[in-house]
């Protein structure tokens, strides 16, 4: 849509004027009349004349009134009607609201090239609104071929009059390089002369300019000071921008509470984004009181205008049953709305679906196909999880070389589960040489992270001298570790055995020390 031009109405003061310049017209050919030389044809020429001179004037007047009237209470045929005969004498006005009309198709049917014409005539009076106008026409290809020349040469004929959204707009051609060579301390200039007008498009873009330190210095205050006067306005990205530094810390100081409500906000104008991260705020309680209904609620939003991290979380809402009665069929369809957009997290759990035959018939080479495309982007459980399928023989021909590569991948991203693998195929020799020592060092990467399975391994290398000096104090440790973390049953019992063998072992002192460090142990996860 285009600007429309403020009409100014017909007013007592010029209907006075026509007055007077009437009766001195009547005046003068009454004196015309009465003189011999004057023939009372040539008196008649000149009365029609002042009348034709005058009436017109009056009539245009009034019209300006009346298409204003008339747009405003919906009655757009009757201002098409009277913008077009104005617009013929060439008011700029008339020409950019006629413009405007054609445009919107609003009492005629749309006609882009007509929008154009008018647009031209309009602007080429040096109407500046008309000028911006004309402008976006060239800019988008409407009504004319798209040529940002142009487009950049009426954008700043409108903006050096003032005019904000123009100089908007022409920021908008130097941060693109649309039309001129790039210069994003020319766009930021521009932008500040529409910001400091008010206009939230202009702040938004001027405070993004100060958060990535384009065409300014960097200064994430400055950013968040215009983007909480956009917000201010209503502005729905300049809310979610805002939410976000809230939610970071970033120029302000950190608050999930306030980060909650410009979400809230950008999300309740339908910006996808903030959808998503509201919704994630009711799931997890940050900033609001945890409500898993409300956060399907907003997931689900989000979701439906393909938000594909939002499909992902409303498929493990179904999947888990928070929010919502659990459906493992729902969540599968919507872990695939999520995966086909590409989702490497929503591509694993798919995966996982079909692995494991929930919501939908268990299949493994679905599986294989899925987990490798969350792979093939990185995900690393997604990669421990194809290293299993080739350790178990599931859906492909069991390769314990194959299985060891893909745990590796997967343990060198830091998995801890996939550390653990990579120690046990170590240890055992499957899939690669046996080798004590890598084993040892495997473990304890998982084990630094809290795995409890590998804290036992690594303390049963301790206790036997395998693959690192014998030491009974460290594996107390690190059984008692493992114990406390496994569940009950058989992994945990294996734990406590072992824990009570080398208790047996230590002297008073040492279980003592050995107690102390379990105690004082931190997760490094």
């Amino acid at each position: 849509m285009h600007a429309n031009s403020k009409i100014t109405p017909y007013t007592k003061n010029s209907k006075c004027k026509i007055k007077i310049i009437f009766h001195h017209l009547i005046e003068k050919a009454e004196v015309m009349r009465n003189r011999p030389q004057y023939s009372k044809s040539g008196f008649a020429v000149y009365l029609m004349a002042a009348l034709l001179f005058v009436l017109p004037a009056t009539a245009q007047a009034a019209s300006f009134d009346d298409a204003l009237n008339a747009y405003n209470k919906g009655d757009y045929q009757t201002a098409f009607q009277i913008y077009k005969g104005l617009a013929a004498q060439g008011n700029p006005r008339a020409q950019n609201n006629l413009a405007n009309l054609y445009d919107m198709g609003q009492g005629v049917a749309r006609d882009l090239r007509q929008a154009a014409y008018w647009y031209g005539k309009a602007a080429a009076q040096g109407h500046s609104i008309a000028q911006y106008n004309l402008g976006n026409m060239y800019d988008y290809g409407q009504g004319m071929p798209q040529n940002y020349a142009e487009a950049l040469k009426w954008y700043q004929l409108a903006a050096e009059k003032g005019y904000r959204k123009a100089q908007n707009n022409l920021g908008i051609m130097y941060d693109r390089g649309k039309g001129v060579p790039q210069s994003y301390g020319t766009a930021a200039r521009w932008y500040r002369k529409a910001a400091e007008q008010g206009f939230d498009k202009a702040q938004f873009n001027l405070g993004y300019m100060y958060k990535v330190g384009e065409g300014v210095s960097k200064n994430q205050a400055m950013a968040a000071e215009w983007f909480r006067k956009a917000a201010g306005q209503g502005h729905a990205k300049a809310q979610f921008k805002l939410g976000g530094m809230y939610d970071s810390g970033q120029g302000v100081e950190k608050s999930y509470e306030q980060a909650a409500q410009w979400y809230q906000k950008a999300a309740g104008k339908g910006h996808m984004k903030a959808q998503f991260n509201i919704g994630n705020m009711y799931d997890f309680g940050q900033g609001v009181v945890q409500n898993y209904q409300q956060a399907v609620q907003w997931y689900r939003k989000a979701a439906e205008q393909g938000h594909a991290s939002a499909q992902n979380s409303l498929g493990n809402m179904y999947d888990k049953g928070l929010g919502v009665p659990s459906s493992l069929e729902t969540a599968v369809i919507w872990y695939r709305k999520a995966a086909e957009q590409g989702h490497s997290l929503a591509q694993f759990n798919l995966g996982t679906m079909y692995h494991h035959g929930q919501g939908l018939p268990q299949d493994y080479a679905q599986s294989m196909s899925w987990y490798r495309k969350a792979a093939d982007q990185g995900h690393s459980k997604a990669q421990n999880n194809i290293g299993l399928m080739y350790d178990q023989g599931k859906g492909v021909e069991r390769n314990l070389q194959t299985a060891a590569q893909w745990y590796q991948k997967a343990a060198d991203g830091g998995f801890p589960l996939a550390q653990y693998n990579v120690g046990s195929m170590y240890e055992l020799g499957e899939g690669v040489l046996q080798n004590y020592e890598k084993a040892a060092e495997w473990y304890q990467k998982a084990a630094d992270q809290g795995h409890g399975l590998a804290q036992n391994y690594l303390g049963a290398l301790y206790h036997q001298g395998k693959g690192m000096p014998q030491d009974f104090v460290k594996a107390h440790m690190w059984y008692n570790l493992a114990a406390a973390k496994l569940k009950p049953g058989k992994d945990q019992d294996m734990a406590v055995k072992n824990r009570d063998k080398v208790t047996q072992l230590l002297q008073p002192e040492q279980l003592t020390e050995a107690q102390r460090l379990a105690g004082n142990w931190q997760s490094k996860k």
